[in-house]
């Protein structure tokens, strides 16, 4: 089975799903990550290209510590999809899941905070209409949880993260945070998101929905047998 995450920027496959990640890969599954956006192919606002490399070279030490068995870098602007028309968004998901295949996708909550989150859950629900023929080879579609950005939506707007998906990451929970300390640029100290304690504190609350030491929750949003 080949597995794909899409991730809009470097570090969300591991926040959202780095123990499931390191199980499927343990399991004989082939994950395949997306990191959608970078620098871009024009100047950005924000960030220099230098900081991209220090980035993706991060990721690449965190994808070797998952095993994943493939890494891919597209070239949307972080931060700025929401100045992006969405058939270009669209375009680049619908490639790379032409490309890859896979079976089973997992995406970005659509209702979390960060505008480019949303963009690419649009991008892969339009992406994997099962309707269509790149659609119908997947068999099922989930979106993750983000610490920093799922939970931090206005109240009463959107709908809330209500996983009803729940895999045991137990023996794999020392690898979702190995894989986290490999993003040194964007690791945040104790009692913040992006924290290596509170990626273990949300592990071990959402193990306790199932009775086991540690667990990622995601929503089913589409299964087709």
């Amino acid at each position: 089975m080949t597995i794909l995450v899409l991730a809009p920027h470097a570090d969300d496959e591991v926040l959202g799903m780095g123990g499931t990640i390191a199980r499927f890969s343990s399991e004989g599954r082939r994950v395949v990550i997306a990191v959608l956006t970078g620098h871009g192919e024009e100047k950005h606002p924000l960030w220099k290209p230098e900081i991209w490399d220090l980035i993706r070279a991060e990721a690449k030490v965190a994808s070797a510590e998952l095993g994943v068995a493939e890494l891919l870098f597209r070239e949307l602007p972080a931060a700025c999809l929401d100045n992006l028309p969405a058939w270009r968004i669209n375009q680049v998901v619908t490639d790379v899941v032409r490309e890859v295949q896979p079976e089973e996708i997992y995406i970005p909550f659509i209702h979390d905070l960060h505008q480019d989150h949303q963009a690419i859950a649009y991008a892969a629900t339009v992406a994997c209409r099962p309707y269509l023929e790149i659609g119908r080879r997947i068999k099922r579609v989930l979106a993750y949880e983000t610490l920093s950005e799922t939970h931090l939506a206005l109240p009463y707007l959107a709908p809330p993260f209500q996983p009803n998906v729940f895999v045991d990451i137990s023996d794999c929970l020392e690898k979702k945070l190995d894989a986290m300390r490999a993003y040194a640029s964007q690791l945040q100290s104790d009692h913040l998101p992006r924290s290596l304690e509170a990626l273990r504190a949300l592990a071990r609350l959402r193990g306790t929905h199932i009775g086991v030491e540690a667990a990622e929750a995601f929503v089913l949003l589409r299964e087709s047998i």
